[in-house]
């Protein structure tokens, strides 16, 4: 069973998202990375780049597949972990730690159309 943390809030596609003030801090969750085998390859938008929810924001390859990243919030972007970039299968070890790029939130509300975690259980069951 993959490890789904209660603090989150996860999208269908399998991102996760942390919200500290009105930042949100974005990943994918373990259930993502364990689908996509060992992940070989990340790619993302820049720092000043505006995302919008539920659409691409960056791409992930793994040794299997090829997988779009899609944002759970709507927003700029103001931090990529370059040392994830870098390191693409920290993803694989700790997909909670390895968190992919910082959003500062366009609006809170978008919040509630994600899922918690027990309602990311129950997609995933």
């Amino acid at each position: 069973m993959s490890k789904v943390l209660e603090n989150l809030l996860y999208t269908k596609s399998h991102e996760w998202c942390l919200v500290e003030g009105d930042v949100a801090i974005i990943g994918i969750s373990d259930y993502a990375q364990d689908s996509l085998g060992s992940v070989v390859y990340l790619e993302v938008g820049e720092v000043g780049d505006q995302v919008k929810q539920f659409s691409e924001f960056g791409a992930v390859e793994s040794v299997k597949a090829a997988s779009d990243l899609l944002a759970p919030v709507s927003g700029e972007i103001i931090e990529i972990n370059e040392e994830v970039i870098d390191n693409p299968e920290l993803i694989n070890s700790d997909p909670y730690g390895a968190w992919i790029i910082k959003v500062k939130l366009d609006d809170e509300k978008e919040l509630d159309s994600l899922l918690d975690a027990q309602g990311y259980r129950d997609i995933l069951e």
